[in-house]
């Protein structure tokens, strides 16, 4: 029962990052830049996604990331003519070109890892957090067990102290009427009108 942040990521929004970091990386361009693009497409912070970046996403990718290194350094090496002073760079679909269909996909299974692990993650937690719910309906149930026998032990306790109670005059009478009886001694008057003791 955990609610989930306002601000965390997507799927999507993982998917958004990786693609426009790794076109600036293909592109020469510096992840700052992509980090700022992707910000204000999300309305984030570039920091926020320079974080999202290199904690989480950037581990998922790290063969996209080598590919796109790769096609830069092509890209680098194809220049125009000397004369001109920036090196002219390849349009997307002509550098996807020279992608070998090994790499695309080494690529596809490592998006394809990445998206069944994240699935894997998210039974795990619904799991957990079953069981987590189920503990705490036990947890309730136990307690209101408690507090019921906490209960019943009370009335046991004050029955106990009512017959202790009881016991102790009755035993207390008995002592009494020992006492009055032993007391009471009777005399009668014999032939020579002497007083002598009755026995009981």
């Amino acid at each position: 029962m955990t609610s989930s942040r306002q601000d965390a990521w997507t799927h999507d929004e993982d998917l958004l990052l990786a693609e426009i970091v790794l076109r600036h990386i293909r592109e020469g361009g510096t992840q700052l830049a992509a980090f700022e693009e992707v910000g204000k497409k999300l309305t984030r912070t570039s920091a926020a996604c320079g974080f999202r970046w290199n904690s989480f996403v950037r581990k998922q990718y790290k063969t996209g990331i080598d590919l796109a290194k790769k096609q830069r350094k092509e890209l680098k090496a194809r220049t125009v003519s000397k004369d001109d002073e920036q090196p002219a760079r390849l349009s997307y679909m002509e550098a996807e070109k020279h992608i070998s269909l090994n790499e695309v996909i080494k690529y596809l299974e490592n998006v394809d890892q990445g998206q069944r692990h994240s699935s894997e993650l998210l039974e795990a937690n619904e799991e957990l957090q079953q069981k987590i719910e189920h503990l705490q309906e036990k947890v309730t149930i136990l307690e209101k067990e408690k507090k019921a026998l906490q209960n019943n032990l009370l009335i046991v306790e004050d029955d106990y102290k009512a017959l202790i109670e009881i016991m102790e005059r009755a035993r207390k009478m008995v002592v009494l009427k020992e006492d009055e009886k032993s007391r009471k001694v009777k005399f009668q008057v014999d032939k020579n009108l002497n007083l002598e003791k009755v026995q009981k």
